[in-house]
């Protein structure tokens, strides 16, 4: 996976794992809730093998990447979570990478993408069209999807707050378990990756990412205009390919495919059989097949 390295942006010292050639195209690889950078433990080698520069922050509220200022919001939203990616490319000096990632870093590149199409190479959106339409927050989905739902709903109370704070890594495993079956994981790879949930300001990010989303908590007034710009569902309007779990917990694909009209310059969906919510983990291979697919 390479060194831990960090970069300064606006608000963010940003911490990263890179790999591969210093001068190869760079890559930038995302992972999601409850994870980490290892996600990508077996997709970022392959990738640095193929030359590629290879790039894997932890988010906002994650590992090694810390908060410049006391005052900055801990907001998790997801203006914060597409500006953040597109300061870190700033502070790399990048002027257009390939982004691949899912749930929250899946988001975060359909952000970028769709308001900053000029800095994406191409994307590989694990889920699709992540962006979130928060006017239409408060309709109900149907019963089976309430349920899954379930840890958002409980991430609005100060239970689950507390909650969060002292069962973190049993709340982690138990959606491991439901997200992903299919997926055997051991005790070594959990714990690797939980260790970046106690960062200090893990659990004020997570919570202000599930309240916000159900406009249950207001965002960060630095970035609402990020915030409108996301509200009228933006296109897409680079190559992408859209990676989803026949098997994944949080929510199966549904057919037709409900993405495909949000992308307007080359889309693919590949629905990967028996492959859960944490695709990284298990399917890495077609990962990276997709983003070499996309360099062609």
């Amino acid at each position: 996976m390479g060194s831990v390295k960090t970069v300064r942006t606006p608000s963010l010292e940003v911490g990263y794992l890179e790999s591969g050639p210093a001068g190869g195209a760079p890559v930038v690889l995302l992972h999601g809730f409850p994870d980490d950078v290892h996600a990508y433990d077996a997709a970022a080698p392959m990738l640095a093998a193929q030359g590629w520069r290879v790039l894997v922050p932890w988010l906002r509220g994650y590992g090694a990447t810390r908060f410049l200022d006391a005052a900055t919001p801990r907001s998790g939203e997801q203006a914060a979570l597409g500006a953040d990616l597109r300061d870190f490319l700033d502070a790399l000096d990048i002027r257009t990478a390939m982004l691949a990632g899912y749930d929250w870093g899946g988001r975060a590149a359909c952000v970028v993408a769709a308001l900053w199409p000029e800095r994406v190479r191409g994307l590989v959106t694990i889920g699709g069209y992540n962006i979130q339409h928060l006017a239409s927050a408060g309709r109900p989905a149907a019963a089976l999807a309430e349920l899954a739902y379930w840890y958002q709903w409980y991430f609005h109370t100060e239970r689950g707050r507390a909650g969060l704070v002292e069962n973190r890594r049993e709340i982690g495993r138990l959606l491991w378990q439901l997200w992903s079956p299919n997926w055997r994981f051991d005790d070594a790879v959990f714990d690797r990756v939980a260790a970046a949930w106690d960062n200090a300001d893990y659990v004020e990010v997570v919570i202000h990412s599930y309240r916000h989303r159900h406009n249950a908590a207001p965002g960060d007034p630095a970035l609402a205009a990020i915030e409108a710009a996301l509200a009228v569902g933006p296109a897409i309007a680079v190559p992408a390919i859209n990676l989803e779990g026949a098997a994944d917990g949080v929510g199966v694909p549904r057919f037709p495919d409900p993405h495909a009209r949000r992308f307007t310059a080359g889309y693919e969906r590949r629905v990967l059989d028996r492959i859960g919510h944490f695709l990284p983990h298990e399917a890495p291979g077609a990962l990276v097949q997709a983003i070499v697919d996309l360099a062609r």
